[in-house]
């Protein structure tokens, strides 16, 4: 009888558990690739940005109308000169690891931003020539030169703040085990499989966070992708391909939202990084060719349904930094030719390494087709995307497709790609007169003034061609009708505050 009892007493207690997590939301969302490392400071990919807005929480943040908002800090003051600013921490925020996020905790984030070997926030920042802590929730920040674009950088990965004890301890594994203050602790991460976050109990903003766990799958075929959206195994789907619209439009238990994206879609071309550089770095009319025997809108029609905007530029169309006089050039196969004999490479071949992304891969064989009706041979080369970036990095390509997913301020498209030391120049461009423009531009608080050295740089860089820029998307992203409270932004980022599953 007592056996019974027991038997009885363990069963509902199973009962109980299977109730309590049944009740768990769970919000899984499907990425078009793996992203790569999960540390703030030597992140790259496009798609960690996704994550880390679940775990990691940043100094700042943007509106969908793209105003800055304080997030950990709540405000901040410039000096005088902009050669400082003084910013403002939120009370009572706590790391996952139950340390505290105070001034200390900013300053280690910044230095570690500044001095990691292989830190692509370096170029960012890089003007914080030292930061002082005024009290525990004050912080200083003082600037060799002003630096305009600064609180902008912090709305992302500059602003993101780790926990000094967590990265002290894990050292360069800190990307294996993120520790930051954002809504969600991270689990676990399984290669090409998901990672996981659970709802951080001691959040700061923890009444307007209605998702228990939160799981991120990389699925990198898009139709497989917009299947599993619709069996119901996925709940959100970011970057939904244009081609795929029809199909969520017509399922009753699906919807779809898209915003103008504020950055754009790129071919970064090796100029000067290593020896394969040779090539497409000898003279700029090669990379002039290619830029003339490329259609954007053809390949906008007939690849993306015309839902995106040929571009030309660092800045969309819409952009009021947009240099309207350089608008994008027709289609001339004749004179690409005549500028490839010119440069004494009638025969150009070279080869574009290119994600297993669906829209990339059918864009790239659109562009193929065109450049060999101009007499230029384009191999494509399927790598990862996370490899690709890395090719990038060494030198280890001729071109490569990517994007950039674009930032509040100008110069956050283009300082980092363009300047001789940026940290994003895989095509090692250099040119001082850009170098001096730009950084101009940064000590610069007049718009006016902004737009007329940003318009000069365009100039210089529709000549050189370091990259070519293609289109400017809008980003789409798919949902299951049970998720509530979503709001997209130009980023593409997906901000979980106020998001619910019904």
């Amino acid at each position: 009888m007592r056996s019974t009892r027991i038997l009885t007493a363990f069963l509902v207690l199973a009962l109980l558990e299977a109730g309590v997590a049944s009740a768990q939301t769970v919000l899984r969302i499907g990425l078009n690739d793996d992203p790569d490392a999960l540390d703030p400071t030597i992140s790259r990919a496009y798609v960690g940005r996704l994550v880390f807005a679940a775990f990691c929480d940043k100094l700042f943040d943007v509106t969908p109308d793209l105003k800055i908002v304080p997030q950990l800090a709540t405000g901040y003051e410039w000096g005088a000169g902009g050669r400082s600013v003084v910013i403002r921490l939120r009370p009572g925020v706590k790391f996952h690891d139950g340390e505290p996020f105070n001034a200390e905790a900013v300053r280690f984030n910044i230095e570690r931003h500044l001095s990691t070997p292989g830190s692509f926030r370096k170029s960012e920042i890089g003007e914080i020539k030292t930061v002082d802590i005024v009290n525990d929730l004050t912080v200083r920040f003082n600037l060799a030169e002003p630096l305009v674009p600064l609180i902008a950088a912090l709305t992302d990965r500059s602003g993101m703040m780790v926990s000094p004890k967590a990265a002290r301890e894990l050292g360069d594994k800190f990307g294996t085990r993120p520790v930051c203050a954002g809504p969600f602790k991270f689990v676990e991460r399984v290669a090409q499989g998901k990672i996981v976050g659970e709802r951080f109990a001691e959040y700061w903003d923890k009444a307007n966070i209605h998702v228990d766990r939160i799981e991120f799958v990389p699925i990198t075929d898009s139709t497989a992708r917009l299947a599993n959206l619709r069996s119901g195994d996925l709940q959100m789907i970011e970057r939904v391909s244009p081609t795929d619209l029809a199909q969520v439009r017509a399922d009753g238990k699906l919807k779809v939202v898209g915003i103008a994206e504020l950055g754009y879609q790129m071919l970064p071309l090796n100029l000067n990084n290593g020896p394969r550089g040779k090539v497409l770095g000898a003279d700029p009319r090669i990379r002039q060719a290619i830029d003339l025997a490329i259609d954007r809108e053809t390949i906008i029609k007939t690849v993306f349904n015309n839902e995106y905007l040929p571009g030309n530029q660092f800045v969309s169309p819409v952009s009021p930094f947009y240099n309207a006089k350089l608008p994008v050039k027709r289609r001339d196969v004749a004179r690409a030719r005549q500028l490839l004999r010119e440069a004494g490479h009638p025969n150009l071949a070279f080869t574009l390494i290119v994600p297993p992304e669906r829209d990339r891969q059918e864009a790239a064989l659109v562009i193929q087709a065109m450049l060999a009706e101009a007499g230029i041979t384009m191999t494509i080369q399927t790598q990862e995307n996370v490899t690709m970036l890395s090719a990038g990095r060494k030198g280890d390509f001729e071109a490569y497709f990517t994007f950039w997913s674009g930032r509040p301020d100008p110069d956050g498209n283009i300082f980092a790609f363009t300047t001789c030391s940026g940290g994003q120049n895989d095509s090692k461009y250099c040119n001082q007169d850009v170098d001096a423009i730009l950084t101009k531009a940064r000590h610069e608080a007049d718009p006016a003034e902004r737009k007329k050295l940003y318009d000069q740089t365009t100039e210089i860089m529709l000549r050189d061609l370091p990259r070519l820029i293609l289109w400017h998307r809008r980003v789409f992203t798919g949902l299951n009708g049970k998720v509530q409270g979503f709001t997209p932004h130009p980023d593409g980022i997906i901000r979980f505050k106020g998001l619910k599953l019904s």
